[in-house]
């Protein structure tokens, strides 16, 4: 019993360290994921403020443009839309070029037109496509504009993007598992004695290895507990300095990925201490000096 507590306490040491190296890989980790979430959320804002266009043809009359605004907004794909009548248009126009055309002509040649901006998860080349010739099959509708050469670029800059991120995930997931495996196992490097008279005055394998399974879960947790705590300081201090940070915010993903260092830190640490637990039940006396 003497021995086992005087064994502990030497080990404490070594758990400090192996929690707080867990803990700052998880938080490299962390941060890796934090930029990815963060740039998919600046792709989403970009994709959310591309306009879409529908003009309308000349004789439809403001009732049937704003029921027809009104029958738009219920589709699924619409996140915000207003209508605008040709002397709105035109006011606008004025407004940006200071251009009079109507004193010219002696008409406003512009046309109404229902403005819509669509959910991220619709703005791109396939779905656009498909929505604009929907509406183009519309008795009131004369064309369907937005900014295709953008969407294109969004598109192809997030393929890009997502490649380069699930590569360095890869990359980074099998660096972490590597090296908490090599923390854990230089802390359990202490325990080795311990271990082995344990199984020496007969205890057997998953007696001696359930206080240090427990004891990992524990670690894996505070290590990830301390990792996320860093990446929220990280988060604060970014948003201090920059406020237009905070639209990018996304509470769910940073939850799921806060959860996803949680299960990643108790996974890696326990696999990593059992191993290490059987590995010293495996090896002779002799050896372990």
């Amino acid at each position: 019993m003497l021995l086992a507590k005087g064994s502990t306490r030497k080990a404490r040491p070594s758990y400090v360290m192996s929690i707080i190296g867990v803990a700052l890989v998880l938080f490299f980790l962390g941060i890796v994921g934090l930029l990815f979430i963060n740039t998919r959320q600046l792709t989403s804002y970009f994709k959310e403020n591309i306009e879409v266009q529908v003009i309308l043809r000349d004789q439809v009359d403001d009732a049937t443009g704003r029921a027809l605004k009104d029958s738009l907004a219920q589709m699924p794909f619409v996140k915000a839309i207003e209508y605008v009548s040709k002397d709105e248009a035109y006011r606008r126009y004025v407004q940006q070029t200071h251009d009079s055309a109507q004193n010219l002509l002696g008409y406003n040649p512009l046309y109404a037109s229902i403005n819509f901006k669509a959910h991220a998860a619709y703005v791109n080349s396939d779905s656009l496509k498909r929505i604009s010739a929907m509406l183009e099959q519309m008795p009131q509708v004369r064309e369907v504009f937005y900014q295709q050469g953008l969407v294109d670029q969004l598109d192809q800059n997030m393929r890009r993007i997502g490649l380069v991120f699930l590569s360095l995930s890869i990359l980074l997931t099998l660096v972490v598992i590597i090296l908490i495996d090599n923390t854990i196992r230089l802390a359990m490097f202490s325990n080795r004695f311990l271990i082995k008279t344990m199984q020496m005055v007969g205890a057997t394998r998953w007696f001696i290895a359930r206080p240090f399974d427990r004891r990992s879960i524990w670690n894996g947790l505070l290590s990830a507990v301390l990792a996320i705590l860093g990446i929220v300081l990280v988060i604060y201090a970014a948003e201090q300095v920059l406020p237009e940070l905070r639209v990018l915010q996304n509470n769910v993903q940073l939850a799921i990925l806060f959860a996803c260092l949680i299960a990643a830190g108790i996974f890696i640490s326990l696999i990593s201490t059992h191993r290490a637990v059987m590995k010293y039940l495996r090896t002779r006396v002799d050896d372990l000096y």
